[in-house]
């Protein structure tokens, strides 16, 4: 009963925002969807001498792909990449002689990924260029995203209409305080760590103090990398960025140009003709440049390298919320995750799994039984962690299950603390005419109920629960990372730290990526020079496909809150720990 009410709660406040932004959107989801369906340019799949490989930075890139013939129906001809297919494709497309120059053609946006999954990217340039090829960035509108790969090209090009954005980090956080107390709808909160934030939104009207302390650190290590990274790139000084950022923000094509941040100003058909002077061959008649995209040219490289190996490294993928359970698609259900791994340890053919860990948290019990089915493997097997954009509360939380742990610096991790949640509906439900009524043997047996606000013993009953889960977190990381109690209770209260940050303080082993981690388990595994990797991941639903499909064809910021929202509201149907008890951290949008 109380999940079917906590659903339709999210329902109904889902759909009340909806009619609310419904005349703004005004159909273009739609067209948008119909378009993807219904239109694709034709595109070479066959790659030809002196081709250029051209990544559209649009292309959807994440974990996991969907995939199978219902996801070919959601994919344009960019087609969608897993982050491994991308790094692998330019690293492939860096030793073949017929591909000799690479585009990256940011016109139509940009992958919709974290700078920590940007980072892992840009290694794979890197060993592009060292192969003697040149790499060009186009783009109409920069932003920080966008221009985190592309300030790496030989030639940065900006349209002469277009504009650049420099103007720093900020993150937005809806708050549906004000939505609960109008339709009355009654909140109750448990929690431990005094910067556990992901309870405010339903509680609060804006970022606590100590919320807002821990976002501003958070917010100016990840902008520090920025700055350090790009301004490596552009022969640029942090500083020197800083000063662009806090004095211009937006640059139009000509300030951009004086301002060392992009090399030349041109209209694409301009940097077509240079390219095709690349591809162009004696007696060929003039045309547009020869090229073949990322997810094509991935497609032929993949075909022509495809083998089987006797011993492999499995990444085993979790993404998404951690929910008590089977799960959906984009979450981590603990049953369907425990059942993945009692496969690995059973397969001869795997000798180490790399846990690649892009989550937020969210079920208490779920990540415990996780982690304990984790550590039964570590028994037979290496485990070694990688971590994506975000690994917190609950996503650190399993990640404690591995032998190693590498992060990106710019991962957001840690997060040690829980809360609880607990919602009434008897405001709502009275206002309308309905009542309730109860019958109890015993004084605690309607401790679960949603027809009123929980009394104060039974608040101090559940406080028990939430306290005694939260010593629990706090003693698995003492134990796994080898620190002190003391050292613990310092790094937790529910605080986030960037993934430079956590490596200081003992969370994390290494600064590195998904390929990093790779390698390691396979040194660790003792694999020598013959061994595979094998992917383990799940089909997606029509219904994620076409929420995929919006997402990542509509760019407009009034939709991304909207989206935003959305996801705000998920997060109450996603909440089914057994004692209501949560470690997660509230999904945000830096940009």
């Amino acid at each position: 009963m109380l999940k079917f009410l906590r659903d339709v709660l999210a329902s109904t406040l889902g759909v009340i925002l909806a009619l609310v932004l419904a005349g703004a959107l005004s159909g273009g989801l739609l067209l948008v969807f119909l378009v993807a369906l219904g239109f694709s340019d034709e595109e070479e799949t066959i790659v030809g001498n002196r081709t250029v490989l051209v990544w559209d930075l649009s292309t959807p890139i994440r974990d996991t792909q969907p995939l199978g013939e219902l996801g070919s129906w959601f994919t344009t001809d960019s087609g969608d990449l897993s982050l491994r297919q991308a790094i692998t494709t330019i690293e492939a497309a860096a030793e073949d002689d017929r591909i000799v120059s690479l585009l990256i053609d940011g016109r139509q946006g940009d992958p919709g990924i974290g700078f920590a999954m940007l980072r892992e990217l840009r290694p794979a340039l890197e060993t592009f260029q060292a192969s003697g090829k040149k790499i060009v960035a186009y783009g109409v509108d920069w932003n920080e995203s966008s221009y985190y790969l592309g300030a790496i090209a030989d030639s940065v090009v900006i349209n002469p209409m277009g504009a650049m954005e420099i103007n720093g980090f900020s993150v937005d956080q809806p708050f549906l305080t004000g939505a609960l107390d109008r339709f009355g709808i009654g909140v109750q909160v448990l929690r431990v760590g005094e910067y556990k934030s992901a309870v405010e939104p339903f509680t609060e009207t804006e970022f606590s103090p100590e919320n807002r302390e821990q976002l501003t650190t958070l917010l100016g290590d990840l902008w520090g990398d920025f700055l350090t990274v790009v301004g490596s790139d552009r022969n640029k000084t942090p500083q020197e960025l800083q000063t662009i950022a806090a004095t211009q923000g937006i640059l139009l094509p000509e300030a951009a140009l004086n301002a060392g941040l992009v090399d030349e100003i041109a209209h694409f058909d301009e940097v077509a003709a240079q390219l095709r002077e690349l591809t162009e061959e004696a007696g060929e008649p003039k045309r547009y440049f020869r090229q073949i995209s990322i997810s094509n040219y991935h497609n032929d490289v993949s075909l022509a390298t495809t083998r089987s190996y006797r011993r492999n490294v499995a990444i085993l993928y979790a993404e998404g919320e951690i929910v008590y359970g089977q799960g959906e698609i984009e979450q981590i259900g603990s049953d369907r995750l425990i059942r993945q791994l009692r496969e690995l340890r059973q397969d001869d053919r795997i000798k180490a799994i790399v846990l690649r860990v892009n989550s937020p948290g969210g079920s208490a019990t779920a990540s415990e039984l996780i982690l304990r089915e984790l550590q039964l493997t570590r028994a037979e097997k290496p485990i070694i962690v990688s971590m994506g954009d975000v690994a917190a509360s609950g996503g650190y939380w399993i990640a404690m299950g591995g032998d190693r742990i590498f992060a990106e610096t710019n991962t957001i991790t840690g997060s040690i603390g829980v809360f609880g949640l607990l919602i009434n509906l008897e405001e709502i439900t009275n206002n309308n005419g309905i009542t309730w009524d109860n019958v109890k043997t015993a004084p605690f047996a309607d401790i679960d109920t949603i027809a009123r606000p929980r009394s104060e013993a039974e608040i101090a009953k559940m406080q028990q629960f939430v306290d005694q889960i939260y010593t629990l977190f706090l003693e698995k990381v003492a134990e796994g990372r080898d620190l002190t109690p003391a050292q613990v209770a310092e790094l937790a209260q529910g605080r986030v730290w960037s993934g430079g940050d956590a490596q200081a303080r003992g969370l994390v082993d290494e600064i590195g990526g998904l390929a990093a981690a790779i390698a390691y388990a396979a040194e660790r595994a003792e694999l020598g020079d013959d061994w595979g990797v094998e992917e383990y991941q799940n089909e997606p639903s029509f219904e994620e496909l076409l929420l995929r499909t919006l997402a990542v064809q509509t760019d407009s910021p009034l939709t991304a809150q909207w989206l935003q929202l959305q996801t705000q509201l998920r997060q109450l149907q996603n909440w089914n720990d057994p004692r209501q008890v949560y470690a997660l951290w509230p999904v945000m949008q830096i940009r």
